[in-house]
């Protein structure tokens, strides 16, 4: 079977004829600090001085919010990133939003979210858990849900253009690169392999080789 054309250089393809939306498919990988960091701030900052929580119940609901993080990473990129609709429009959207990383996976400027999908995502989430944990508990557990995102950004970056000496960073490098160029039906997280552990979505290392997809047709997506 013919393999998909995958560029190793720092290099992309043009996505918009219009020099605006181009633009704001690329981002500078620091980006998402500046944005999410002020924010984290200031849900510390609530959860404190405005709500009074305890340091107990801060941490808490921090953790609660990392691990439910590592959770929606995996689901997007598993069954959103990867989901594909029948016909050109449908392949088309899919490259826009997540095949043209797999083409150029060394792409250093379509390696984090862009803002103009985070920040909305971000917004649905919030008011998502907020009536769910209500308006106190909402404040500590997106400190870890936007703590989680932004690891999960800057690892990606890191995979990708960084070499890595620590064992922890190497193997998940190599869970990713996996993904990228031997198996993308498979290893769907990034900043945590946990739920491709728990789902059975990881790869059989053992034999050099990646696990075949559980799943055929529509669910195991390009």
């Amino acid at each position: 079977m013919a393999k998909n054309f995958i560029s190793n250089k720092d290099q992309t393809e043009r996505m918009f004829s219009n020099n605006l939306l181009e633009g704001l498919s690329r981002i500078h990988f620091s980006v998402p600090l500046f944005i999410y960091i002020p924010v984290i701030i200031y849900f510390i900052f609530q959860s404190f001085r405005i709500h009074g929580l305890g340091f107990q119940n801060f941490f808490v609901f921090t953790i609660l919010g990392i691990c439910v993080w590592t959770f929606t990473e995996y689901m997007l990129h598993r069954f959103v990133f990867h989901w594909k609709a029948p016909g050109k429009i449908g392949a088309r959207i899919h490259f826009i939003f997540h095949g043209v990383h797999h083409d150029f996976p060394s792409d250093s400027k379509r390696l984090v979210m862009v803002p103009t999908v985070s920040i909305p995502l971000a917004i649905l989430f919030y008011f998502l858990f907020r009536a769910l944990l209500g308006p106190i508990n909402v404040a500590p557990f997106f400190v870890g849900f936007l703590s989680g995102y932004l690891f999960y950004d800057m690892t990606h970056y890191a995979i990708h253009h960084y070499n890595f000496k620590s064992k922890f960073w190497l193997k998940l490098k190599q869970h990713h690169m996996l993904h990228h160029y031997q198996d993308m039906h498979n290893g769907f997280g990034v900043s945590s392999a946990f739920w491709d552990l728990v789902f059975k979505t990881t790869f059989n290392r053992k034999k050099g080789s990646a696990r075949e997809p559980e799943h055929s047709g529509n669910s195991s997506m390009n």
